[in-house]
C-alpha cells in the first residue's frame, strides 16, 4: 500500500483516511491521536482523543475536564486496531508522556515522531528507535549549526553564575511543560539541593511530574517571598515572565533562558538574556540525521522547522524525502502568557 494512501497532509493536520483519525490536528476533528501535551500539538475541542495517560492529564490540566468529548489512554508498546490500521505508541523522549505513533496498514509502517530528542532526560522515558518504511521527522533544529552539546554543562554554567553572584537572584526562563522540570532535575543531578522557586504558572504541571514519580527536590512558590530572601536563589518562570514587571520582586536578577535557540546569539541579545543556556528538548542536527539512519526508513517526510536542509541531506544519502509543509506547529509553550502574580513585600 502506498504511504500517501495511509497518511496525507490535510487542512486539519496529518490525516489517516483508512483509520478515520488525524495526528496532532490543528483544528477540532472527530478522532484525534495526540503525540504530546505541548499546546501546538495538543489542542482542545476534539470528539475523541487517543494519547498516553500523561498527555491526557496534561491536556486536562491546561484545558479543563471537558477538553474533548471522550478520551482513551494508551501505553507505550500497546497496539490499537481501527479498520485496516494498527496504531502503536513508542517513547519520543521529548517530555513526559510524549510518543511517536507507528501507523501500520497492509504491510507498510509509517512512524509519526511528533517532537523528539535522543539526548538523556531524567524526567521522561528515553527515545526509542522504531524501524519503519516511512519516518516523519520534525526539523526544528534542522541545520548543521545546531549542535546542542551536553545539557549538564549548561547547568554547570548556571551554578557557576549563582556562586559568582550570591547577592543576585537567577531567573531561568523555561517552557512550563518539560523544559522547566528537566532543568530542575539536572540541577539536582549536579548536586544543587537548595530550594528552587517557581512562578505560579509552573506549579500545577511541576506538581504533576512529581505525582508521576519524577524526583525534583524542594520546590517552593516564589510568590510571597521577601525580595532580600531571594538573593542567591534560582527561580523557574515562563519565558514571557522574565521580561515582565514580575521580575521587580527579585534582587538585581540575572536573566537566563533554557532553549536550543540560545545557540543563536542574536536571539539571546534580542530577548535581553544575560545567561543563555543551550538546553533543548528537540533533537539537534546530529540527532536528527542519526535517528533517520537508525530507523532504516527509505522515505522521509519532514515537517515544522528547517525542512529544506534536512530534505537535501536525506537526498544526498539516497533517501526519498519531501517536506510536508504542515502549518501550526513549532511554537510549543513560548506563546503561553504567564498569569500575573501579586508583588511580595
Amino acid at each position: 500500500m502506498r504511504p500517501q494512501d495511509i497518511l496525507l497532509p490535510a487542512a486539519a493536520g496529518l490525516c489517516c483516511k483508512p483509520g478515520g483519525f488525524h495526528i496532532d490536528p490543528v483544528r477540532p476533528v472527530e478522532r484525534a491521536v495526540i503525540t504530546h501535551g505541548h499546546s501546538d500539538h495538543a489542542r482542545p475541542g476534539h470528539g475523541t482523543v487517543l494519547a498516553t495517560r500523561e498527555t491526557l492529564d496534561m491536556m486536562r490540566l491546561r484545558y479543563g475536564d471537558n477538553f474533548a468529548g471522550s478520551t482513551q489512554a494508551i501505553a507505550y508498546g500497546e497496539s490499537i486496531r481501527t479498520g485496516d490500521v494498527t496504531i502503536k505508541f513508542h517513547p519520543a523522549g521529548h517530555v513526559l508522556g510524549s510518543a511517536q505513533i507507528a501507523v501500520s496498514c497492509k504491510g507498510t509502517c509509517i512512524v509519526a515522531s511528533g517532537d523528539y530528542k535522543d539526548a538523556p532526560d531524567p524526567t521522561c522515558a528515553p527515545f526509542e528507535v522504531v524501524r519503519c518504511d516511512v519516518f516523519i521527522t520534525e526539523a526544528t533544529f534542522g541545520l548543521p549549526v545546531f549542535r546542542h552539546g551536553d545539557a549538564a554543562d549548561e547547568v554547570k554554567k548556571l551554578l557557576a553564575s549563582v556562586a559568582l553572584f550570591p547577592e543576585r537572584a537567577h531567573l531561568v526562563g523555561a517552557y512550563s511543560l518539560g523544559k522547566a522540570q528537566r532543568v530542575i532535575a539536572l540541577l539536582r543531578l549536579a548536586g544543587y539541593d537548595a530550594p528552587i522557586y517557581l512562578h505560579g504558572a509552573m506549579e500545577a504541571i511541576t506538581s504533576y511530574y512529581q505525582s508521576r514519580g519524577v524526583a525534583l527536590g524542594d520546590l517552593r512558590p516564589a510568590r510571597g517571598m521577601k525580595k532580600a530572601d531571594l538573593a542567591g536563589t534560582i527561580t523557574l518562570a515562563p519565558p514571557s515572565a522574565t521580561s515582565d514587571i514580575w521580575t521587580r520582586r527579585f534582587p538585581d536578577p540575572v536573566t537566563a533562558f533554557a532553549s536550543g535557540w540560545m545557540r543563536v546569539r542574536a536571539r539571546a541579545r534580542q530577548r535581553g538574556i544575560e545567561l543563555p543556556l543551550v538546553i533543548s528538548d528537540h533533537a539537534d542536527w546530529d540527532g536528527l540525521t542519526a535517528t533517520i539512519e537508525a530507523t532504516g526508513a527509505r522515505e522521509i517526510w519532514v515537517t515544522h522547522g528547517q525542512e529544506d536542509a534536512l530534505v537535501h541531506w536525506c537526498k544526498t544519502k539516497g533517501l526519498a524525502a519531501r517536506p510536508l509543509d504542515l502549518v501550526g506547529y513549532g511554537d510549543e509553550d513560548e506563546g503561553d502568557t504567564a498569569p500575573a502574580e501579586g508583588f511580595a513585600s
